[in-house]
């Protein structure tokens, strides 16, 4: 059940942040990280594909690797949770979008600017001097990329260094500008959104002890109880593309 007085915070909010992990993305069919590491890749560790050490040593791998997950990507379609955060950047003075995910799903549901902690399928560069490399249009003609693949990566077109996927790997930092954009956005909102993540990866988990720390009222949506249930002012338990969709229309939809 919503509460009155979330809507009416919801109505009366000038800047919302929502913090979106992989519950939003497994609405689409899209596996988790975790949850990927099935078939073939399930005879390799996580780091051994998700890391420079691991692309170092079998370049091939990774890349075809990620190359099948951001296949299934592009076969993906936005839900509505996807659709419900756009719309509450229409109707709301301010709204900061931050997500774990590394697909293009709430870009594609008509979001801008959004803050990809942890970077993006969508947007790799090159290992050596970082040069970003724009993938061809016809980047899966009919060639279906399965979990057999092994594909070389491209090459640099300024220094011929190999073309690495543009997520944050292990070991690696969080992008520091948009890192930092997240913080001042989690400390000067009046209500914050926490929707399919677990809070238990860091640093991103620490975003939500930030807004608390301010006296923030937190929204949960999760099917599940998480870390984040002992601090959030609301727990809406279930799917997100069904609670968003509710809250929406409780708190905007003219009878």
């Amino acid at each position: 059940m919503i509460r009155d007085t979330l809507i009416e915070k919801l109505q009366n909010t000038q800047h919302l942040v929502i913090l979106t992990g992989a519950g939003v993305s497994a609405e689409s069919g899209i596996a988790t990280f975790r949850d990927a590491l099935t078939g073939l890749w399930g005879n390799y560790d996580a780091e051994s594909l998700a890391s420079e050490f691991g692309f170092l040593a079998d370049p091939a791998l990774v890349w075809g690797w990620y190359e099948w997950r951001r296949s299934r990507v592009l076969r993906a379609k936005p839900n509505s949770a996807h659709h419900t955060i756009a719309q509450l950047a229409k109707q709301l003075p301010k709204l900061t979008l931050i997500t774990q995910n590394v697909d293009d799903l709430h870009e594609r549901a008509g979001s801008s600017n959004v803050l990809h902690l942890h970077g993006s399928l969508h947007q790799p560069r090159c290992l050596i001097c970082e040069e970003p490399y724009t993938f061809p249009d016809e980047a899966f003609p009919g060639n279906a990329i399965d979990q057999k693949s092994r594909i070389k990566p491209p090459r640099c077109h300024l220094c011929d260094g190999p073309i690495r996927p543009g997520v944050v790997w292990f070991g690696e930092r969080l992008p520091a500008k948009t890192w930092q954009q997240a913080q001042e956005a989690c400390h000067h909102c009046d209500l914050m959104m926490v929707i399919g993540t677990s809070g238990v990866v860091w640093p991103v988990a620490q975003l939500p002890y930030l807004a608390d720390q301010e006296g923030i009222s937190i929204v949960q949506i999760n099917p599940v109880i998480t870390s984040l249930n002992a601090i959030a002012t609301y727990n809406l338990h279930g799917k997100a593309g069904e609670i968003l969709p509710q809250l929406y229309a409780a708190a905007f939809d003219k009878a």
